[in-house]
């Protein structure tokens, strides 16, 4: 089981911290690395799909614990160079369907800009295992892109399930077509409760986060 994104984000891996560096974006940024860290405080985290640990980063000196996990060392190789890492803060390739395999144990977890890449036909699987991962008393937090007009690539294609696509281009010439799918506010909080009975929505211009606890 997979996104069909594998491949782009292993090519990806040294350039895509450029998309932090969108100034329109700044503002919003400002405020989710102002807000993000107090969540985890204290916490044994689990990251899925950490990439390049740009968002582990925001919160690293506050948890108790973090285990950052992609399916591509590639970007973990940029995350692992990205600074000097507190000895509690561990790497790890591991495939976000398969938690299971992953060791330790997890009151939290941190699953930033995947959502929007899993297939609609497959959210349910990975839901279901991410949350069967960790404590039930577990916060988890889902962070991902809004679609703005002139700030994201164009959706250029929609196939029969309902997933979107954009077509991006990388700094070697190579194109590429990636799933990105956006989710309305209410179906993201909808899906969320059937694991969990309080899913707290937060919006940004560019951003939104829910936050889920039991």
């Amino acid at each position: 089981m997979g996104t069909g994104t594998e491949d782009y984000y292993r090519e990806r891996a040294p350039e895509y911290d450029q998309v932090y560096l969108k100034l329109e974006r700044q503002e919003d940024l400002r405020a989710i690395r102002a807000w993000l860290p107090a969540v985890f405080r204290g916490r044994r985290v689990l990251d899925v799909a950490s990439g390049t640990g740009y968002w582990t980063d925001v919160f690293a000196d506050h948890a108790a614990f973090i285990l950052a996990t992609d399916v591509n060392d590639a970007p973990l190789e940029v995350a692992r160079g990205r600074r000097e890492w507190p000895t509690h803060v561990q790497f790890a390739m591991a495939d976000a369907f398969d938690l299971g395999h992953v060791p330790g144990e997890f009151n939290a977890a941190f699953v930033g800009f995947f959502w929007s890449h899993i297939p609609r036909a497959s959210l349910e699987q990975f839901l279901r295992g991410l949350f069967r991962r960790l404590d039930d008393d577990a916060v988890v937090v889902f962070m991902d892109n809004r679609y703005v007009e002139g700030s994201n690539h164009p959706i250029f294609r929609t196939d029969d399930q309902g997933n979107t696509f954009q077509r991006r281009k990388m700094e070697n010439g190579t194109e590429w077509d990636v799933l990105k799918n956006f989710p309305s506010l209410e179906s993201l909080k909808s899906t969320l409760e059937q694991y969990v009975p309080r899913v707290t929505i937060r919006c940004w211009d560019y951003y939104w986060a829910a936050t889920c606890s039991s």
